[in-house]
């Protein structure tokens, strides 16, 4: 299988991480987002919404969005969960990660660190504080209590977290006061096969 990606954005690491930590053989495509190479015509034919990461598998199916491809990486795996209701929670903290987690710091972060905070977005990097930091005040409440994010065991909604985490301060947010998610990153970068990301 192809995994086409830009290495430093977190959306792509997550995938990296877990194709890492499961042993998934496949070719890995980087990408330059900033230099348009996911608009050209070849691309937008594999995915006409123009963003990375993108899976394509050996039959040619195409599947994009990160967090659907973590979940397909594995499915069948411990990393998915034991049961129906600890798939769902996994899928509870993946949501979480995307409606109050992403839009918050990983937007932050694209615009300091790819965009190089043009003045006039200030005022949004401002306005994403607020939501940035409720999203790391409620993950640092689960974590005084519970080692990983869903069953009490690593699993693919600690990559889909830690991606954008490690890497918040990169968008302006400040970790220093959040001692269970300090720890808890720590323990996601002892898990077996573990890659850091690479810039």
């Amino acid at each position: 299988m192809k995994i086409y990606g830009d290495s430093i954005s977190g959306n792509c690491y997550k995938i990296k991480l877990a194709a890492a930590q499961l042993d998934v053989e496949h070719e890995w495509h980087e990408m330059d987002i900033m230099a348009g190479t996911t608009h050209t015509p070849e691309f937008l034919a594999m995915n006409a919404n123009g963003k990375v990461p993108l899976l394509v598998l050996d039959d040619g199916r195409c599947l994009p969005e990160s967090n659907a491809i973590l979940w397909y990486l594995a499915e069948g795996s411990s990393l998915i969960g034991a049961d129906r209701f600890e798939r769902a929670t996994v899928l509870a903290w993946m949501c979480f990660e995307q409606y109050n987690h992403e839009p918050y710091i990983a937007t932050s972060r694209f615009i300091i660190k790819y965009l190089r905070s043009p003045p006039e977005r200030q005022a949004e990097l401002d306005a994403k504080k607020t939501g940035g930091y409720r999203a790391l005040n409620i993950m640092e409440e689960h974590l005084s209590k519970h080692e990983f994010f869903a069953n009490d065991d690593y699993s693919i909604a600690d990559i889909a977290l830690f991606a954008y985490t490690q890497v918040a301060h990169e968008g302006g947010f400040d970790l220093s006061e959040y001692p269970d998610i300090n720890k808890w990153l720590d323990r996601v970068r002892k898990t077996d096969g573990f890659v850091a990301m690479t810039d």
